[in-house]
């Protein structure tokens, strides 16, 4: 009983699990924001910095908030998610094609 107990504590991680998300997390909030303001860069270059860092950051919440990994032990709530952000992203990528062809339609 104990061991399955410490096996469900173990999965959720620990403070330092957190506090190296969280500040993973702000650090990659910062870079980006640190970016626009300077301007220092192109918009192009903008574009790619705020999207690689958003990816990143995606990654660092499902690790170490989430606990999403594919050890054996989480691998069904590893696909769980990754099949609802799929239909997520279909809901969402063919709804703006929808609402883009109709504008299109419509003014032309």
């Amino acid at each position: 009983m104990s061991d399955s107990i410490n096996e469900m504590a173990a999965s959720h991680g620990s403070v330092s699990g957190y506090l190296m998300g969280f500040v993973l997390a702000v650090v990659l909030t910062v870079i980006p924001f640190a970016a626009v303001m300077s301007h220092a860069l192109s918009k192009d270059s903008l574009v790619v910095l705020i999207v690689s860092t958003a990816v990143v950051q995606v990654l660092v919440h499902l690790k170490y908030f989430l606990h999403l990994d594919f050890s054996h032990s989480s691998r069904e709530n590893t696909f769980t998610f990754l099949f609802t952000a799929l239909v997520i992203l279909l809901v969402v990528g063919l709804s703006v094609w929808i609402i883009y062809s109709a504008n299109h339609m419509m003014m032309g």
